[in-house]
């Protein structure tokens, strides 16, 4: 049998040029930025991933010190918001521990670990469970005490009760910052102000403030704060966990949608779907926000034409009519005509029924450059005592007698009643704060008095709604109430006594008669 013919290979030379101009195959759009990315990002290796998961199973433990760390951030959150200071917050949320659990949520998710998985719900579920019920308590404490006065929510309180799309676009900004400082080391500096961006145990401790004072909206806005969060910081760190290979799958291998792994498809749909009542939400907000905003306007102005000033309103939009609570500072009394006629502008203005109440503020404008014009108020003087006028008579004997004239009866001089002087004080015990200075005992505020602000004490004292209210006058002379417990006397000023004024008794004189 004749075996077939092998036709010789071409000389080098042409293959050479035959494989020079044959083109590579075209790298398809999604594989060139999958090279740029790979350029660009720094490698994670095998025995980094399995550092980071071993420090994620340790922080996501619910042992004794990791439940110790959410009680004292508890505390510590929950009072700075009660005193309504920023700082304070800020300390409590790089001392939680709620980050961790949170981030080994999606760690595990993401890498089918269950003992991690269980470990991370555990601590994350009682951590805020514990977190609530001590803002509670620490609530329901503080609030007959007047430490913190709670009449009114504080700012940092409202601040954190209306999520909007905002709070998630930051909530996985900050997710994905997390799990990267996380898994590189060279980001892990910038673990602080991750804490300090996603803000996990405040809204925890907004929801027991308000379930401690009865306000079931303060409490359900912080909750879903939180649970927003929560869920995007969870998203996102498993994104993040994602792109750097600690998955099953990693990004190289996806070719399609349904190659993600199902635990990402499923946070993604959480996150869109949270999306909707935020957005729901924030236009709900804005639209208040404008609500308000012409309410406040129209209320200035419509006060201003009776000769008044808006210091401050209470807006109750509960049922068809508006409820107005304005509070007035005028130079005069106002009559019952000018309440009607208040709230017959402002009604008809803003196109509703309104019912206003007005809390008005008495006060006297005193301008420097124009100074009061005197009244001169006369002395009281000794009332003087008719005398009798002595009469001539003639006498028949040359000899001239002298007639006595009748001495006039002394006057007395009415002694002055000794009048209480107010004694110089200042403001103390408030623990920096300050203390309100109201126009009567539990009344409209008329001013805030710094600690130390010198004060006039008088000696009018009432008790009422549980307190010891002084009667003080402050360094621009108001005249106002504010807690006993709040003034320090200085030093007293004696009470200066009225002295009798001698009068002097006119000396008898003889009148010769002619």
């Amino acid at each position: 049998m004749k075996s077939p013919e092998i036709e010789p290979l071409p000389p080098s030379e042409e293959r050479a040029e035959h494989a020079a101009s044959v083109k590579p195959p075209r790298l398809s759009r999604r594989m060139r930025l999958l090279g740029w990315w790979r350029r660009q990002m720094r490698s994670v290796d095998a025995k980094r991933r399995g550092t980071v998961i071993a420090q994620l199973r340790e922080g996501s433990h619910p042992d004794f010190d990791y439940f110790l760390m959410v009680l004292l951030s508890s505390v510590i959150a929950t009072l700075g918001l009660l005193i309504d200071s920023g700082a304070t917050v800020i300390g409590a949320m790089l001392v939680a521990p709620l980050m961790t659990p949170i981030l080994g949520l999606g760690l595990s998710s993401l890498t089918g670990d269950e003992q991690l998985l269980k470990d991370a719900t555990t601590a994350l579920l009682r951590g805020a469970l514990v977190a609530v019920f001590t803002a509670l308590v620490l609530t329901l404490i503080n609030r007959p005490l007047p430490f913190a006065p709670l009449q009114q929510m504080p700012r940092e309180v409202l601040s954190r009760t209306r999520p909007g799309p905002i709070d998630l676009a930051i909530a996985l900004a900050g997710g994905a910052a997390a799990a990267f400082a996380w898994a590189l080391p060279s980001v892990s500096p910038s673990l602080p102000g991750v804490a300090i961006a996603t803000a996990l145990m405040p809204p925890l401790c907004v929801v027991g403030i308000g379930l401690g004072m009865g306000n079931w909206q303060v409490a359900g806005g912080a909750l879903l704060l939180f649970l927003t969060n929560a869920i995007a910081i969870a998203f996102a760190s498993m994104t993040v966990f994602y792109i750097l290979d600690f998955g099953q799958i990693t990004l190289f291998q996806t070719r399609s949608l349904s190659d993600l792994p199902r635990t990402l498809r499923l946070s993604g749909f959480l996150v869109v779907l949270l999306f909707v009542p935020l957005a729901y939400l924030s236009a709900r907000f804005v639209r208040q926000a404008a609500e308000t905003s012409l309410i406040d306007k129209v209320a200035a102005e419509e006060v201003e034409r009776i000769g008044g000033e808006l210091a401050g309103i209470r807006i109750d939009r509960g049922g068809d009519v508006l409820h107005l609570a304005l509070q007035i500072r005028t130079e005069r009394p106002l009559r019952y005509e000018d309440s009607l006629m208040l709230q017959s502008r402002i009604a008809d203005r803003l196109g509703q029924p309104v019912s206003i109440v007005i809390d008005q503020i008495l006060y006297t404008k005193l301008d420097p450059l124009i100074p009061p014009t005197p009244t001169f108020t006369p002395t009281p003087g000794p009332s003087p005592t008719a005398t009798n006028t002595p009469t001539p008579t003639n006498t028949p004997t040359p000899t001239n007698t002298p007639t006595p004239t009748n001495t006039p009866t002394p006057t007395n001089t009415p002694t002055p009643t000794a009048t209480p002087t107010p004694s110089l004080g200042k403001v103390a015990n408030t623990q920096w704060r300050g203390v309100r200075l109201r126009q009567s005992p539990n009344g409209p505020i008329i001013a805030v008095l710094p600690e130390g602000a010198p004060l006039q004490i008088t000696n009018q004292i009432v008790i009422s709604g549980g307190l010891v209210w002084v009667q003080v006058i402050d360094a621009e002379g108001r005249v106002g109430w504010m807690p006993l417990m709040y003034a320090a006397t200085l030093t007293p000023t004696p009470t200066p006594t009225g002295s009798p004024t001698p009068v002097l008794s006119p000396t008898p004189t003889l009148t010769p008669t002619p």
